[in-house]
């Protein structure tokens, strides 16, 4: 479980025209508040999740969420 605040790094270098992604992990009551940040663009999209969830899950739905938006924005 998640007691404070936590950001670090994360790279989706894997995924062609991906880079360095800011995560950011809040505990909010029963919930936690990730933020996943595209450092080239400023792109941040926003995911909430129980406290029980497993960090790795919840990083993974933010940057999935961020891929997605990324790959809408490209499309406009």
């Amino acid at each position: 479980m998640l007691s404070h605040t936590s950001i670090r790094g994360h790279s989706m270098s894997n995924h062609a025209g991906q880079g360095e992604v800011i995560i950011e992990m809040r505990p909010v009551g029963s919930v936690v508040r990730v933020a996943a940040v595209d450092v080239a663009t400023g792109t941040e999209v926003v995911v909430f999740g129980p406290a029980s969830a497993p960090q790795r899950s919840l990083e993974e739905l933010a940057v999935n969420k961020l891929k997605r938006r990324l790959s809408t924005d490209r499309g406009k």
